[in-house]
Formats: structure tokens, sequence, C-alpha cells
């Protein structure tokens, strides 16, 4: 097993934490079997392309989330889950936001924000 697929692994079992979905729900949305995506986390099972296309949408993140470096992929998973949940909003509500963002940025400089 190479640290490739076990870090790959651990990713997509993060994520699929994170939505508070089961194995089973998982496996039932993508097609795949409960086997085959424990296999997967654990990184004892290669992921195809399209596969991993299925997962990633089923995580509402962009597949890269998933394959890039470690050292890459440095953004907080608060930030990514904001900028997925704002990418929803209307425009209106997305400008709103914005100017709250910046709000707080501006309340507490030398902080960069809280």
């Amino acid at each position: 097993m190479t640290n490739d697929r076990k870090m790959l692994g651990q990713r997509l079992r993060d994520a699929r934490d994170y939505l508070g979905l089961s194995q089973d729900e998982v496996a039932k949305a993508t097609d795949l079997t409960r086997s085959a995506v424990s296999l997967i986390e654990t990184g004892q099972r290669k992921v195809d392309a399209l596969e991993l296309k299925k997962l990633a949408e089923l995580y509402q993140q962009p597949v890269a989330e998933f394959t890039e470096e470690l050292e890459v992929a440095a953004q907080p998973k608060a930030v990514a889950h904001l900028t997925r949940t704002a990418a929803k909003l209307s425009e209106a509500d997305q400008a709103e936001l914005l100017r709250f963002a910046e709000f707080l940025r501006a309340k507490s400089p030398s902080k960069g924000g809280r």
C-alpha cells in the first residue's frame, strides 16, 4: 500500500465523517459496495477516476481536494466549507457575506480576524 493511496483514503474518510455519512450510505450513492468504500478509506484499494469523481461530487468538494499534496492543500477546512456554502448563496447574499467578513477582519487587524 502506498502512502498516496493511504493519504487519499484518509481524506475521503474525513470528508465522509464531516458530512455525517455512513460507509453504507456512500456505497449506495456511488454504486460501490460498502466493503469497497472501507478498503478505499484504508488505502487497501485503488480508486479509479470515475469513482473519485463520484465521491468528490457526493462530498461536495473538488477532486483536487483529495489529490493535492498536503503542503498545497493548506486551506483550513472551515474556509473550504465556507467557500462551498457561500457559492450556493444568491449574489446579494454573497455580497453581504463579503461585507461581514471584511467587517470582522477590520475589527481585529492584528489577529487577522478573530
